[in-house]
């Protein structure tokens, strides 16, 4: 079973503090990317993997989606996802995505955000996605990058964030990594790019979009604590589709 550390007291605690958690999709600094590989959502079918507050599930609603369908494994998550959801056509349910099941050809775009890191078992999952899409449907995701998910702590080569680097710890040995993050004993799965893609390959996906997230010009101004960003990408943005 999935690590259910967003169960966890502190962590739940730490994570609903985030910008992201506060200020929902505004506060992702790559949403704005994100969203920029989605499909017209009008009249689509539409399911989020590893949902946590519903954020995206009330966006696509409000976009015309005709239904959405959210998971998380996270009790926590959920109970706060229908608290601040008030739509007969959006339903969350808790569910492992690690032994997820989804109906063949029910859905026209199955959309996940930050939550494959944490599944070992992702190429069972990537072919239950390929069955649960409709013929030419799309699938749209992020995970944290693999230079996060494999890095020895930062050191600094000079001033301020611009002088922090990021040496890598075995890049190319893929499995469970622990970390802290939030909490003690964050366990991610480590993966490259080039497994992730064969991955999607071997399901079927075709690739349209491969994105290793970094902020631009523009939303650096915006925001210059991201300035470590710009170090190393922070976030895969993919985005896959079926063939028609």
């Amino acid at each position: 079973m999935t690590q259910n550390i967003y169960d966890n007291e502190d962590f739940f605690a730490g994570y609903g503090a985030l910008p992201r958690s506060v200020d929902g999709l505004a506060g992702a600094p790559e949403w704005p990317s994100l969203r920029a590989l989605l499909p017209d959502v009008t009249g689509l079918d539409v399911v989020d993997l590893g949902c946590g507050f519903g954020w995206f599930c009330r966006w696509a609603r409000e976009r015309g989606a005709d239904t959405v369908q959210g998971f998380d494994v996270s009790e926590k998550m959920l109970a706060r996802a229908r608290e601040m959801t008030s739509d007969a056509a959006i339903s969350y349910e808790r569910a492992d995505l690690e032994t997820l099941d989804l109906s063949s050809g029910a859905f026209d775009l199955v959309y996940s955000s930050l939550a494959f890191h944490y599944i070992e078992k992702l190429e069972r999952l990537f072919s239950v996605i390929a069955h649960a899409l409709r013929p030419g449907g799309r699938f749209v995701f992020s995970v944290e990058h693999p230079m996060l998910t494999a890095p020895r702590r930062p050191r600094w080569i000079g001033d301020g964030d611009e002088g922090r680097v990021w040496p890598l710890d075995n890049y190319l040995v893929e499995g469970p990594r622990e970390t802290d993050w939030l909490t003690k004993g964050v366990i991610k799965q480590h993966r490259t790019i080039g497994t992730y893609i064969n991955m999607l390959i071997a399901c079927g996906f075709t690739l349209s979009h491969i994105e290793e997230w970094g902020p631009t010009d523009a939303e650096l101004a915006a925001r210059p604590d991201l300035a470590a960003e710009r170090q190393r990408p922070t976030f895969l943005l993919v985005s896959a589709s079926l063939q028609n």
